[in-house]
């Protein structure tokens, strides 16, 4: 399997840089033409099947980043969806770091240590996905698929296939928005990377 990872556009939130996490945001009008400028860059790559989160920004940047594509099948699941983060979501990262210090800089500096009441760890996060990705690895074998997501749900992915500790989660390259990140799958050999986020990997 051939297994295309495409972060979401920018959003207000992401622009407010407030907390989303499973809530809603929009694209707003830059991550809108971000997921148009993605849909140029893959519009000659055919995919057998798209897989989304099923979150509202997700959803929204692959409407635009599929548009070019007539009769395509994309399925929106909840397991796809960012790592839930409880009672910080909706809340503005600059407040979270003045009122929980601690946790704040273990979400971004020792991802491992992340451990708030209410919210996922970045290791259920990390199972979730891989469980996910695993499933689509069994029911496509030899084929190319889409995964529409998020950038902690990716990073956590990318982190797995690489077999690095969740400790270094957050190293680069960078998830930026509509990030495009491929991973291939071939019988008898582990899971290669050969994008990661735009950059072409030796």
């Amino acid at each position: 399997m051939e297994l295309h990872l495409f972060r979401h556009g920018q959003t207000n939130w992401n622009a407010e840089r407030r907390i989303q996490g499973q809530s809603e945001s929009q694209l707003d009008e830059l991550g809108q033409q971000q997921a148009r400028d993605l849909s140029k860059r893959i519009r000659h790559l055919d995919f057998a099947k798209i897989y989304c989160s099923s979150s509202e920004r997700t959803r929204q940047t692959a409407e635009l980043a599929f548009a070019h594509a007539i009769g395509y099948d994309i399925d929106f699941l909840d397991s796809l969806r960012e790592i839930h983060m409880g009672p910080w979501e909706g809340r503005l990262y600059d407040d979270i770091a003045e009122d929980e210090p601690d946790s704040f800089n273990h979400f971004w500096n020792e991802p491992h240590l992340y451990d708030v009441e209410g919210a996922e760890t970045f290791q259920q996060l990390q199972d979730r996905a891989i469980s996910a990705i695993t499933e689509f690895a069994n029911r496509h074998a030899g084929e190319r698929i889409a995964l529409v997501s998020h950038g902690a749900l990716i990073k956590s992915a990318l982190c797995h296939f690489e077999e690095k500790p969740l400790s270094e989660l957050w190293a680069p390259p960078r998830m930026h928005n509509c990030a495009h990140s491929i991973v291939l799958f071939q019988e008898g050999e582990k899971p290669r990377i050969i994008q990661y986020a735009d950059e072409l990997l030796g």
